[in-house]
């Protein structure tokens, strides 16, 4: 009986000892954030990153949700270039001007500003015909947000997410 007891026992000791050394779920959580806060860090230090817009509001406007994920801003501390939709007042662009803030230049005063939560980075990019500051407020968790404020139109925000450019896009630019 005593050897069916120590048997009993050695089998309940290795079966708490291999559920100590697994992870529960709420570490594994942390160490995925940690993963992917330590990814846009990375992303957001080498100045080089996509933004992918999906929501946009206007000043005075709706949150309008953009059905189609095409619209991008390509960040690059040599050339930036941005094909984002563009609703609200505009000051000095013709009838038969571009509907959409559309332009490629390179980024000037560069900040970066990092916090608990969010990163703030902002930047400066003269196109042909106007002058936008970009004002980004990165999530660790590749959420961000967008404020474009430009000479001939009224600001607008984008709400989207931020990633690492594929090769073909850097190629492409």
């Amino acid at each position: 009986m005593s050897t069916r007891l120590s048997i009993l026992l050695l089998m309940c000791f290795l079966n708490f000892s291999v559920f100590a050394q697994q992870k529960t779920k709420k570490e594994l959580k942390a160490e995925q954030a940690e993963k992917k806060q330590k990814e846009i860090e990375d992303l957001i230090d080498s100045k080089t990153f996509v933004f992918e817009a999906q929501k946009v509001t206007p000043q005075g406007g709706r949150l309008i949700i953009l059905d189609d994920y095409t619209y991008f801003l390509k960040f690059n501390v040599d050339t930036t270039s941005c094909d984002l939709p563009f609703f609200g007042r505009v000051y000095n662009v013709g009838y038969n001007g571009d509907g959409g803030i559309k332009f490629e230049g390179k980024p000037e005063n560069i900040k970066v500003g990092k916090k608990s939560k969010n990163i703030n980075f902002q930047a400066t990019v003269r196109g042909q015909n106007d002058t936008y500051d970009l004002m980004f407020r990165i999530f660790y968790n590749g959420s961000a947000t967008l404020s474009i404020n430009s000479n001939n139109r009224a600001p607008i925000n984008y709400d989207g997410i931020i990633r690492a450019p594929k090769e073909k896009e850097m190629e492409n630019q």
